[in-house]
């Protein structure tokens, strides 16, 4: 079984997606105790629920599920459908008379493929959770359905992105593990610097990347540009309060730089959730260099995994 997020213990994770309309979401479960839960957001167009409270001066700092969704802002409506089912099963913030399940989320936008008018929503949030478990599939897979990458020049020149997953653990018994949804801006890049995944050429064979489309004044419309964002969960089973998971969100933001270029652009809404089940104590710092390995990692196995669907061409797919 390939390493995955859900090596971190107590972490499940779960996805439905409706490949005829290309959308879909993705939920990660964090058990019956939930878990202690950083935020941090760098692109200046995100779509997000519920990542105020994850603020360190605020009082929740455990959550019971994170989810990323397809569908723009009306993808948010799948969280209902996770909490329905959290609540069904007696997980939550208990409130008094109240059980309130903490379902923060991100959303990309993939309203211009496939079918706009359908969205991720109560029942497939719902769906997503209940089928949640340890197994993890990768490409066009849950919110991973609609997302493309390099759209500088429009949908025409775009490659298909997906969902991606990865983990790492050391001697000391910590596991870090992340999981993504590219749906970038810019090009997907190796360590080496060449384009994996990103803006294609005239042809549509090769890549020429986002930088020279901007240097020969090929970008397309605002429209195009502007619909795009990478989401993403790191999670570990170290010992951190919600201010040391911040920092490992911040951290882990480096990892989507190293892999995707440009980042954090305005017309991205690049979002990364921290999460720590416990157990192990160690240095916050080793925490987020080891989120940032594994996020960029799990960012290249996103666009590896992705097909070829209708149309919108997986970065193995060199024809005309």
């Amino acid at each position: 079984m390939a390493k995955s997020i859900t090596d971190v213990q107590g972490i499940t994770v779960g996805s439905k997606e409706n490949l005829q309309a290309l959308t879909g979401c993705t939920v990660v479960l964090t058990g019956r105790e939930g878990a202690v839960c950083g935020v941090d957001v760098r692109g200046s167009a995100p779509g997000t629920r519920e990542t105020d409270g994850l603020a360190p001066i605020n009082m929740i700092d455990r959550v019971h599920a994170v989810l990323l969704s397809g569908g723009s802002a009306y993808g948010l409506d799948a969280a209902g459908g996770v909490m329905q089912y959290l609540e069904e099963h007696g997980i939550g913030h208990q409130t008094g008379p109240a059980l309130v399940p903490i379902v923060p989320a991100a959303v990309i936008y993939d309203l211009a493929v496939g079918d706009c008018k359908v969205r991720p929503d109560k029942e497939m949030g719902y769906l997503a959770a209940r089928d949640a478990g340890i197994i993890v599939s990768e490409g066009n897979v849950g919110a991973g359905a609609g997302a493309t990458v390099g759209k500088i020049r429009g949908y025409d020149y775009c490659t298909k992105g997906g969902l991606g997953t990865w983990s790492v653990s050391l001697e000391n018994g910590l596991t870090v593990g992340a999981i993504v949804v590219v749906n970038s801006f810019g090009d997907v890049i190796n360590p080496g610097g060449e384009i994996v995944a990103g803006v294609r050429d005239d042809e549509g064979t090769a890549f020429i990347g986002t930088e020279l489309a901007w240097m020969q004044n090929k970008a397309a419309g605002a429209y195009a540009m502007a619909t795009n964002t990478t989401i993403a969960v790191v999670a570990c089973n170290a010992k951190l309060d919600k201010t040391q998971m911040t920092k490992v969100a911040q951290m882990a933001h480096d990892g989507l730089a190293r892999v995707i270029n440009p980042i954090h652009t305005m017309c991205d809404g690049d979002t990364v959730f921290a999460l720590c089940t416990g157990g192990i104590q160690v240095d916050v710092n080793i925490v987020g260099y080891m989120a940032q390995k594994v996020l960029a990692h799990a960012v290249l196995r996103a666009v590896l995994a992705a097909q070829t669907i209708q149309g919108y061409r997986c970065c193995k797919d060199k024809g005309l």
